[in-house]
């Protein structure tokens, strides 16, 4: 019988163990902050670091960043992108 196509060699599909069972950045889920943490996040945030790299520096699941971020009033939309709706009109 042939294999399923989505159970690829690279792919955490139907895998047991540590890549799909307990992955890093869900070890922290549902812990209290700490400020060390927060002030990690303001100066990640600050360089434009994307949220699914704090979340893994972290070790906090990515929606848990986008909330604390949220609550602490840290912005997490990278600042050398252009504001909406600011393009030429041709």
């Amino acid at each position: 019988m042939a294999k399923a196509s989505w159970k690829g060699p690279g792919s955490p599909i139907g895998r047991k163990g540590p890549r799909k069972a307990n992955p890093k950045y869900k070890r922290r889920s549902r812990q209290p902050w700490e400020t060390a943490e927060v002030k990690e996040l303001r100066a990640l945030a600050k360089q434009n670091t994307p949220t699914r790299v704090i979340s893994m520096k972290l070790e906090r699941p990515p929606a848990a960043i986008r909330s604390k971020a949220q609550r602490e009033g840290i912005s997490l939309r990278p600042t050398n992108r252009s504001p909406y709706n600011r393009r030429k009109a041709s």
